[in-house]
Formats: structure tokens, sequence, C-alpha cells
């Protein structure tokens, strides 16, 4: 925003690492709070009757503490194994904000760049096992959704689940694909449309949903 409100291209190394550690701080830590919303209104449906027990006070805390922990160290660990590496190809990202696959282009450690792909490629795994336990939670929903004999109950839980998963599901595919695909099909103006992509889907999670106790009423 203010390299556009300026009209500048350039930001200061520091201010490079910041942008990149704030920025997967925040998407990963919204991730896992959004993988425990999906346990809360599975929770809340599937099981009512154990939600006071399962999801208490306490351990929302816990859950949620453990989601910022778990976001503070992903980034850490990225923004560290990244920037520690040395750029001999120049300093021109081909992207609108500091993003690490670009900033990988510009390295000339091959097993730093390796130890980095790997962390991805870690990374990716764990999303996907999210991902999983995210659709896995909304089947069982779904399914006891439908057994719900009024039609308005149905319409209720659906308006709030369906946007959620479609959203989510855009940021993952788009997200992965952006970090994982192969250099043959790589090109300037799929980076910046994936990346916009995951971006914007990223930041529009943030939604007024009704917390799992009201949706178990």
């Amino acid at each position: 925003m203010h390299n556009s409100l300026h009209n500048t291209t350039t930001i200061s190394y520091m201010g490079c690492t910041a942008q990149a550690f704030f920025f997967y701080f925040f998407m990963s830590a919204e991730f896992s709070l959004l993988t425990i919303m999906c346990y809360d209104r599975y929770v809340a449906i599937c099981k009512p009757l154990h939600y006071g027990t399962l999801l208490g006070s306490r351990a929302c805390a816990h859950m949620a503490a453990a989601a910022w922990a778990t976001g503070f160290l992903y980034s850490l660990l990225h923004t560290a194994s990244t920037f520690s590496l040395p750029l001999c190809q120049g300093n021109a990202l081909g992207q609108f904000f500091c993003e690490i696959p670009h900033i990988l282009k510009l390295s000339c450690s091959h097993s730093g760049y390796r130890r980095e792909l790997g962390l991805i490629g870690v990374s990716a795994c764990l999303i996907f096992g999210c991902f999983v336990f995210i659709v896995f939670s909304y089947v069982q929903i779904f399914r006891a959704v439908l057994r719900i004999p009024s039609q308005q109950g149905r319409h209720k839980v659906f308006s709030m689940c369906l946007p959620h998963l479609a959203v989510l599901s855009l940021f993952i595919s788009t997200g992965v694909f952006s970090n994982i695909k192969t250099p043959s099909i790589s090109s300037p103006s799929l980076d910046l449309a994936l990346s916009v992509l995951y971006s914007v889907s990223g930041g529009s999670w943030t939604e007024d949903v009704e917390d799992g106790g009201k949706l178990a009423e």
C-alpha cells in the first residue's frame, strides 16, 4: 500500500525481511485458527452434548495459543532460512511483495535453496493434512445437517459452511501450487495472479460467524 501511494517499487532489506515474516506468520496462524474453527463447528453439530467438555474456555485458550505459537515458529524458520542465503542474482523481485519463492530465485546457495524447499515441502504436507481434516469434518457436518428436519436449520448451517470451505479451498490450492510448481510452467503473469488470489483469499477469511455454542443451539 505504501509503495502504491508513493509510486515506488523499492523496499529495504530489513523491510523485506519483516514483510515476509509477518505475512507468513499471519497466514499460518490464520490457517491454524480456521482448522480449530472447523473442529469447533464439528463438535457443535455432531457432538453437541460434549461441547462444553471438549471445548471449554481453557481448551479454547490453549488451542488459540498453540495456533499463534505455531505461526510464529513456522514464519521464523522460513524467514531465517531464506534470508540467511547469499543473494547473487541481483535484487529485483518479480512480485508485488517479498514472497519467499521469488527471493530463493536470487540465491546462489544450492544447499540452502534445497533446505528451504524441503521446509516448503513439509509445510505443504502439513497444510494438506489440515485440509483433509477440514474436509472430513465438513462431510460429517453435512451428513448430520441432512438429518435435521427443519429446512431453515439446514439452510443456516450450509450458508455458513460452504463459503468458508470455498475460500479455504481457493487459498490452499493457489498457495500450494504457487510454491511447488515446476519452473517449466512458471511465468511472471502466472506467479502474480496466483499470489493475488491466495493473498486476497487469505485476507477474506475474517468473517462474522456465530460461535459453536450458538450453532449447537
